[in-house]
């Protein structure tokens, strides 16, 4: 139907390209374990065909489970920040660019739920990923954000 039910005309309520790569970043975050923090990414090339989609989580062969996914714990080695510093916890943009289909993702377009933090932006920077389309930047105030922006910037990758 075309929004007004009338079967012999094309569909006008359809969603547009970046509605829908952003829907899939989202669709991916569900697949995350995290009970605090659930983020997608989906890398999308000039021809608008998805070539990675990535969600947070623990690295392959890492017993999730074995890992606490509290932010507060008794024991402070059992706290999720503690893992996320050392980097235990994968970020969606590092498993979609590591889970790309294709060889090389130079001028792909990354959808995320949540602006890269700074350790994402070398990533997406060094890839060659050219642009990036954020929902949220809830921690703009955070150093590692407004590194990640001031990195993004010096390599000219836009983000919007």
């Amino acid at each position: 139907m075309n929004g007004t039910g009338d079967r012999n005309s094309k569909r006008t309520d359809f969603l547009e390209w970046q509605e829908y790569f952003m829907a899939v970043a989202f669709l991916a975050a569900k697949r995350s374990k995290d009970p605090c923090t659930q983020v997608g990414a989906c890398i999308v090339n000039d021809d608008n065909v998805i070539v990675g989609i990535g969600y947070n989580g623990m690295p392959k062969g890492c017993d999730d489970d074995a890992f606490s996914w509290a932010k507060k714990s008794q024991n402070r080695r059992d706290n999720k920040h503690l893992y996320e510093v050392f980097f235990l916890v994968c970020h969606a943009e590092l498993n979609a660019i590591l889970n790309k289909n294709c060889s090389d993702i130079k001028g792909c377009t990354i959808y995320v739920a949540l602006f890269p933090c700074n350790e994402c932006a070398k990533v997406i920077i060094q890839s060659g990923i050219k642009e990036v389309v954020y929902m949220s930047d809830k921690h703009a105030h955070k150093c590692n954000t407004i590194a990640s922006k001031k990195m993004l910037n010096a390599a000219n990758v836009k983000y919007r």
